[in-house]
């Protein structure tokens, strides 16, 4: 095995935090990722990982290593890329949230099957905050603000959001017409997951957003929940409108508050951010942003 495929193996061991998981990824015998790794400490002649019953971590040394082996890989893609047309393949890790997936993503994914037949997707569903070198995804595929400024983020659509209640909720508690009215009214507040805080409800009003933070019977962290929790009759929501068109059409919720919508909301791809982006993440990126062309 060649130098280089010594740092692949180096590079993903430290990113996925385990000998096994690297080992799988690779697609290579467990033993041999050992053995490797033990050869290139001794040829070396400093040890680069920390290893326990549960953990590898990179010592001091490793990381200083880690850098040079990201820098010396990226540098050898690009330079051959330079030199042929190459197909981008092999697997490509993708986690995003349900209903961009269900809504958007798969419904078209054949088409980005048939244009790389060469890539093998492995998509995973999610909400929560996502590790994506410790867990070895790719990219991820989210809607909302972003605060992790560790990661690029780049914007592929906005989505419109409206205020809904269902009848149930308003026959009882009456229909709000003003911010101020909002004072009497429960939400079904929606916590972040990283923060542990409710997210306040937004309105748009002369060119500016207004936060409001109101009660609630239930509090919920996931995007069916929340939707859900307002159809039982829990409280208001704000809510892309793609996600209860339905539910509108059937009367099931109504829409409140219409001249003072949510701000649109952000869906952004985010990838690690450093200078060794494959291919496969680059092809995909651009394919995402063609399928959130239009969307709003």
């Amino acid at each position: 095995m060649d130098r280089f495929q010594e740092m692949q193996v180096f590079v993903r061991i430290a990113e996925r935090g385990s000998f096994t998981q690297a080992a799988e990824d690779l697609r290579i015998p467990r033993a041999t990722v050992t053995n490797l790794i033990k050869r290139m400490e001794e040829r070396i002649g400093t040890r680069l990982l920390e290893r326990t019953t549960r953990t590898v971590r990179m010592t001091d040394d490793g990381r200083r290593f880690y850098r040079h082996c990201v820098r010396l890989l990226a540098d050898m893609e690009e330079a051959e890329n330079q030199f042929r047309n190459t197909t981008p393949r092999g697997l490509l890790r993708v986690n995003m949230q349900g209903t961009l997936a269900k809504n958007f993503v798969v419904p078209t994914l054949s088409e980005f099957i048939a244009r790389y037949p060469d890539i093998r997707l492995h998509i995973s569903e999610d909400d929560r905050f996502v590790d994506l070198v410790r867990e070895g995804i790719h990219c991820v595929l989210r809607a909302g603000n972003l605060q992790d400024s560790t990661m690029i983020a780049r914007r592929v659509a906005l989505l419109d959001q409206v205020t809904v209640a269902s009848p149930a909720y308003l026959a009882k508690y009456g229909e709000p017409t003003t911010l101020e009215e909002l004072s009497d009214h429960l939400a079904v507040n929606y916590f972040s997951s990283a923060t542990g805080r409710a997210m306040p409800l937004e309105f748009t009003l002369a060119g500016e957003v207004k936060s409001v933070q109101l009660g609630d019977l239930v509090a919920v962290n996931g995007a069916e929940l929340y939707t859900g929790s307002a159809l039982a009759g829990m409280g208001i929501v704000q809510v892309p409108l793609y996600r209860i068109k339905q539910e509108l059409a059937d009367e099931k919720l109504k829409i409140i508050l219409p001249e003072l919508p949510p701000p649109p909301i952000p869906v952004s791809l985010l990838y690690p951010q450093n200078r060794h982006v494959s291919q496969r993440v680059r092809v995909f990126v651009s394919w995402i942003s063609e399928v959130f062309k239009n969307v709003r």
